[in-house]
């Protein structure tokens, strides 16, 4: 790992991997209004029970959190799966009606909590993209 990674690397994991934690206990009403607010922006995921959704959420949170703060795992692979997870959240803030002001990309108050999850695509697309980038590239372009 990289060490101009690790302040990234370092808050967007425990952010990640606090709320994979706090998932793994969720009472049904939780199961439900977590899987409610997701099946209504992908409908696909209606199909699953609300506790196994849950359970699923949780253990993805808790693996991609772990990746992230493991510096063992490369960067370009961390950065995948945190775009990947946050382009899924930056979805949900899109489509869940009264996110946004009418007309907007603007956040309500009500949406804000989603709309910073366009922080963690940027975080997860830096990663991705600085850890696909060869040193030769660079020095070829400063050379320029």
């Amino acid at each position: 790992m990289k060490l101009h990674h690790a302040p990234i690397r370092l808050t967007a994991g425990a952010l990640i991997l606090n709320s994979g934690w706090d998932k793994r206990d969720a009472d049904e009403e939780t199961a439900q209004g977590l899987h409610g607010m997701a099946s209504g922006a992908y409908p696909f995921l209606g199909k699953i029970p609300p506790t196994g959704f849950v359970r699923l959420l949780s253990a993805g949170e808790i693996a991609l959190g772990t990746a992230l703060l493991l510096p063992v795992v490369p960067a370009r692979l961390a950065g995948a799966g945190l775009a990947a997870f946050a382009a899924g959240l930056v979805g949900l803030y899109l489509r869940t009606p009264g996110m946004r002001k009418e007309g907007s990309l603007r956040p309500t108050q009500d949406g804000l909590s989603l709309a910073k999850d366009t922080c963690l695509l940027g975080v997860g697309l830096t990663l991705l993209l600085d850890g696909c980038r060869r040193d030769d590239e660079v020095t070829i372009i400063a050379e320029a």
